[in-house]
């Protein structure tokens, strides 16, 4: 039997805070070597509410360097010299 789903996420879960469900937000805590773990925040209070480990591929730091490389924003030009008199 072929698999019918690929992978869940959470779109609501129980805030106990809230006292009921709440839409989440999910966010990324850390890259492991096996994965990436993300949490799961209450949209309304902000509450950690679970997390979640997405398995893949072992993550090589030069690729990483090479990603933040690619997507830095281009840095302000050095201000010219000026001789004081």
């Amino acid at each position: 039997m072929s698999p019918q789903f690929g992978a869940f996420t959470a779109s609501e879960l129980f805030c106990p805070k809230c006292g009921r469900a709440q839409p989440v937000r999910e966010r990324l805590l850390l890259l492991l070597p096996t994965g990436e773990l993300y949490e799961y925040r209450c949209a309304v209070c902000a509450t950690s509410l679970g997390e979640r480990t997405v398995s893949g591929p072992a993550v090589q730091p030069s690729s990483l360097r090479a990603t933040a490389t690619a997507n830095a924003r281009p840095g302000r030009p050095a201000p010219k010299r000026r001789l004081l008199r």
